[in-house]
Order: C-alpha cells, then structure tokens, then sequence
C-alpha cells in the first residue's frame, strides 16, 4: 500500500526502552497498537487505534494516522 506509507517513519521503544522499532504506516501502526503498546486505553491510544485503522480501510488519510499515532506514542512514553 504504497499510499499509506507516512512521510517519516515514527521511531518507537519496544521491550525496556534499549531498542526502537521505526512504524512507516497505519498498518504497521494497527500491529504495534495491537500487539506491543505498553499500556492500552486512554484517550490517544483510542483514537489512533480507530484512525490507523479507519486509514488501512481506506475511510481516513495516512497523515491523519501519523499525527494521531504519534501523540499516542508521545503520550505513551515510547516516542524516540
């Protein structure tokens, strides 16, 4: 999905913070929402969750996805 990669990918810290995984779209972003986010709920992991999502369904646009998921990251701690 060549129209869904993101401008810049989003470096995140996995496992305790030594190494970082770099998220290049809202695919991407949906499997580490899913599967490695360190603590799930809160407002911003809801809406990047929905937004990623809504973006590899085709219903939302990949920059919404990458501002949402960054600010998830932010506030989640993991945002290299």
């Amino acid at each position: 999905m060549d129209h869904d990669l993101w401008d810049r990918p989003i470096e995140v810290a996995i496992e305790s913070g030594d190494h970082f995984k770099s998220i290049r779209n809202s695919r991407e972003a949906v499997a580490y929402l899913m599967t490695c986010w360190p603590k799930r709920g809160g407002e911003s992991f809801t809406i990047a969750k929905r937004v990623c999502m809504d973006a590899v369904e085709g219903r939302s646009n990949a920059s919404a996805a990458e501002v949402a998921f960054r600010l998830a990251a932010r506030d989640a701690g993991i945002l290299r």
